[in-house]
């Protein structure tokens, strides 16, 4: 089976080189491909306070894609997982989604922060996050999880 996706638009500002931590004061702005869309597709979007949103990782070569077990970020201490047990860049189809706020909504302009996206990365898909997308019940997840995002954001 063969997908074709069509980016949506393009994060444009915030930093130019992905690196792993203190992405909490990057601000950046998404344009949309004004080919495919007019202002009236983000009607509604700034009556909430985040996003969720879909990218691709445009800059991992094909050859650095993970399809098995690895450390993250290299590090031995943690214990090696396979790559749907954790959120790096090396994925298969290399599709990266992020939560972040909502600043503004201008014209095809959205304006975030805390997108963990680089200058330049093709948008797939914009989503308003709503609470009750959320997860239910308890979240559990591994200590070395928890020590990896201590100073993400």
């Amino acid at each position: 089976m063969t997908l074709s996706i069509t980016p949506i638009g393009t994060v444009v500002g915030g930093r130019d080189e992905a690196f792993d931590d203190h992405w909490g004061t990057v601000t950046a702005a998404i344009e949309l491909d004004s080919d495919q869309f007019s202002p009236e597709a983000l009607a509604g979007l700034a009556d909430f306070s985040h996003l969720e949103v879909v990218y691709h990782f445009h800059l991992v070569p094909e050859e650095k894609v993970e399809t098995g077990a690895r450390h993250p970020r290299n590090r031995q201490d943690w214990p090696l997982v396979g790559i749907f047990a954790q959120r790096g860049k090396n994925r298969p189809n290399r599709i990266g989604v992020s939560r972040c706020r909502l600043l503004e909504v201008s014209g095809l302009t959205v304006r975030v922060a805390e997108l963990d996206a680089i200058d330049g990365t093709p948008v797939l898909d914009i989503k308003p996050y709503m609470s009750e997308f959320g997860p239910r019940g308890e979240i559990v997840q591994p200590l070395w999880s928890k020590e990896l995002m201590g100073e993400y954001y």
